[in-house]
């Protein structure tokens, strides 16, 4: 049996992708593994991620993957999570890098957003750094940015 050792629990900061989030939000098949990523890393998150999460619950509800009741707890869980969230907020100088990074990994404009906060919060120095995201492509962006993206 594990002792308390009176010491406090220090979470790691992580930039957290909205594909990322939504499990915690919605039961899906990574949501455990997506709650004890959030046990352990704290939320670094780009400026537009609550309405990309709005976004998400709504397509779920519209394809029926979610009745009205549903929608109205996991977006009540959303609006409570931000208030854990450090938000990296937009800037020129984030647009430029997005606008690059388009080009140089193929990605859509959110995900490239993403990516371009992700690299603002850590100072464009990557390495060490964890990356989460259930999105393949962006992951392998971040991967080739210098990120330790980790598999959801």
């Amino acid at each position: 049996m594990a002792r308390r050792t009176g010491k406090p629990v220090t979470r790691v900061p992580a930039f957290w992708d909205t594909s990322a989030l939504v499990p915690l939000c919605v039961r899906q098949g990574i949501t455990q593994r997506a709650i004890a990523l959030y046990k352990t890393y704290d939320a670094i998150v780009w400026w537009a991620t609550p309405v990309e999460i709005a976004s998400a619950l709504a397509r779920l509800m519209r394809m029926s993957q979610l009745d009205a009741h549903e929608w109205a707890k996991a977006s009540k869980l959303a609006k409570s999570l931000t208030g854990w969230w450090s938000v990296i907020q937009p800037s020129d100088a984030l647009r430029a890098t997005s606008m690059q990074l388009v080009d140089r990994y193929d990605l859509r404009a959110a995900d490239s957003f993403q990516l371009a906060a992700a690299l603002e919060w850590c100072e464009y120095a990557p390495q060490g750094y964890v990356f989460l995201t259930t999105d393949q492509k962006l992951r392998d962006a971040a991967l080739l940015s210098g990120f330790d993206a980790k598999q959801m």
